[in-house]
């Protein structure tokens, strides 16, 4: 897979700016670009098959050791702009929750991939989201608590999740596009969580995300943890990547040594 930069990685970038529908070419700016981590994790994270809603969904999957180990799910970013489980935050958080002992799970949204279907415009890639929480669970069912995390488009789909699936105690956000997607729907917000965002993205400008952690900070029998990011853009490049894993860690270290939501 070509590399962030590569003339191939550029053309990739234009069909798939090409295959955008019209709605999203006027939400998404025009170099909005996903760049992607190699898929060499195949050969030690399982590839998965699932009944998904429009088919099968191609997913990877660690599974730990301890039988009563906590799930997590993992969302990536936007179908029509490069958006793949391959995305390189979406990897990092995978990898994050599996170094703390997590069953976890991160799949393609149906069109990616080796994912049958085609793009739904959110309702549908939140059934996938369903679908996938569902085998998750059936392959843990003495699983301890369940978790959900998104990068940006994901993140939308992942709290969409939140408020249907009650048996989710926590939820990550990276990056959620407030500006671009209703999050009223979080009224009230069920689970406590962390929302990060960098304060140099022009995707999702952080004004919008400050506007959506105040209203949720509002709210009573939560905590929502807020950790912006200095210079950092949309996509978390070179040392902001650690930074952002390294506040993932932190508030998941400190999540597990609790006993209530």
């Amino acid at each position: 897979m070509a590399r962030a930069g590569s003339g191939a990685g550029a053309i990739r970038s234009r069909l798939e700016a090409r295959r955008s529908s019209a709605l999203d070419k006027k939400r998404w700016p025009r170099y909005l670009v996903w760049f992607n981590a190699d898929p060499e994790d195949s050969t030690r994270m399982p590839e998965v098959m699932i009944n998904g809603p429009e088919g099968r969904i191609e997913a990877r999957y660690l599974h730990a050791q301890d039988p009563g180990a906590p799930i997590a799910l993992m969302l990536h970013p936007h179908p029509q702009h490069g958006g793949t489980m391959h995305n390189k935050v979406v990897y990092a958080l995978y990898q994050s929750f599996v170094g703390r002992g997590y069953s976890t799970l991160r799949f393609n949204f149906r069109g990616v991939g080796r994912s049958q279907g085609t793009y739904a415009r959110g309702e549908g890639e939140l059934s996938d989201a369903a679908s996938a929480l569902d085998w998750l669970q059936a392959q843990n069912p003495n699983a301890r608590n369940c978790w959900v995390g998104g990068f940006s488009f994901g993140a939308w789909i992942g709290m969409q999740l939140l408020m249907r699936r009650p048996e989710i105690a926590g939820f990550i956000s990276i990056a959620p596009p407030a500006n671009m997607y209703d999050f009223t729907f979080l009224a009230p917000c069920p689970a406590s969580g962390l929302i990060i965002n960098g304060s140099a993205d022009r995707v999702a400008p952080p004004a919008d995300t400050h506007t959506l952690v105040g209203k949720l900070h509002e709210q009573k029998g939560i905590t929502i943890t807020h950790q912006e990011v200095p210079g950092a853009g949309h996509f978390f490049e070179d040392e902001h990547m650690d930074t952002m894993i390294d506040a993932v860690d932190g508030y998941v270290r400190r999540r597990l040594t609790e006993s209530t939501r």
